[in-house]
């Protein structure tokens, strides 16, 4: 019930998320007593802040009570961020990841850790530890997520990922449209 709820709900919410300038990144709907939760989670280029979440979820309420009829009763909204252990899933994902250092088990192949660099529709371009840049198919990937750093990453590698994108095509300031060689 919950998952149908979910399922109707997502074209609505997602309409009054990206009028906002938000991407809906999951909905999910749980049955809470006699209340449901309806857990918004939202993503942006340059993440989400509080006042953004506020005017969201000002938006999303609003698209709620307008299609009452869909919910059936009273619900609580929740409205967030993705946490830090979001996986990469998506090639927005990977974008908003550029610079990060990010943990990668491929579906077939040895775990490793790199630095993201130029990230395109299919592929990302990652600055693996020990020094070499590869190409990462999204398809290849099993499982990504962001690795926490407690400083800044290093300068040259930057300027190393930096100079790769422009070599690819992409463009290191505005957002790479290009797909990585």
């Amino acid at each position: 019930m919950a998952a149908e709820l979910a399922s109707r709900l997502e074209p609505i919410v997602a309409e009054a998320v990206a009028a906002t300038g938000f991407d809906l990144d999951a909905l999910d709907v749980q049955q809470a007593g006699r209340r449901k939760l309806v857990k918004v989670v939202v993503d942006g280029d340059d993440g989400v802040g509080l006042d953004e979440v506020a005017e969201i979820s000002r938006a999303v309420s609003a698209v709620l009570d307008e299609n009452e009829a869909l919910i059936a009763g009273a619900y609580t909204l929740e409205v967030t961020s993705p946490g830090v252990d979001r996986p990469l899933t998506r090639a927005r994902h990977w974008r908003r990841a550029r610079y990060r250092r990010v943990r990668i088990t491929p579906v077939s192949g040895a775990e490793f850790v790199g630095r993201v660099g130029h990230a395109g529709e299919r592929a990302a371009r990652v600055l693996v530890d020990g020094g070499g840049i590869r190409d990462v198919a999204y398809q290849d990937v099993a499982k990504a997520v962001i690795e926490i750093e407690f400083r800044q990453p290093p300068a040259e590698e930057l300027k190393r990922l930096d100079e790769d994108a422009l070599e690819a095509g992409g463009d290191s300031a505005a957002g790479q449209k290009e797909e990585p060689r």
